[in-house]
C-alpha cells in the first residue's frame, strides 16, 4: 500500500555554488557511503550527483510527513545503486520505497514513492 509520495527538483547552479563554496554542504547532506561514491566523479557528475541526492532526500522527506529536521535529517537517508545501477532509497539503513532521479543541463529531480 502507498504511504507516501514526494517529488522536488533543484537547480544544478545553486548546488554547485553550495558545494563550492565549503565542503560542509555536501558532508550534511550525503552519508559515508555516498561521500565515497561522489569522490569518484568528475567534477560536472559531482554536481549531478549532490542536487540528485538532495533532491531525493527531500522527496523522501515530503513523501514522509515529516520535511527534514528533528525526525529525519539528510544523514538518515542514504540511496543506494543495484548493480545495474538502479537506485533505492533507504531511511535507517532499512529499504522503504522507490525513487526515480533525473538531470537536465540545469536541473535535478526525484520523486520517492513510499510504500508500507
Amino acid at each position: 500500500m502507498i504511504i507516501g509520495i514526494g517529488l522536488d527538483i533543484v537547480e544544478l547552479h545553486r548546488i554547485r555554488r553550495l558545494d563550492d563554496r565549503s565542503s560542509k554542504f555536501r558532508e550534511r547532506i550525503l552519508t559515508e557511503r555516498e561521500l565515497a561514491e561522489y569522490a569518484g566523479l568528475s567534477d560536472r557528475r559531482k554536481v549531478e550527483f549532490l542536487a540528485g541526492r538532495f533532491a531525493a532526500k527531500e522527496a523522501f522527506a515530503k513523501a514522509n510527513g515529516t520535511g527534514i529536521g528533528e525526525m529525519c535529517s539528510f544523514a538518515d537517508i542514504e540511496i543506494q545503486k543495484d548493480e545495474k545501477g538502479k537506485p533505492s532509497i533507504y531511511f535507517r539503513q532499512q529499504e522503504i520505497g522507490f525513487v526515480s532521479i533525473t538531470h537536465t543541463k540545469e536541473y535535478a529531480a526525484a520523486q520517492v514513492v513510499l510504500q508500507s
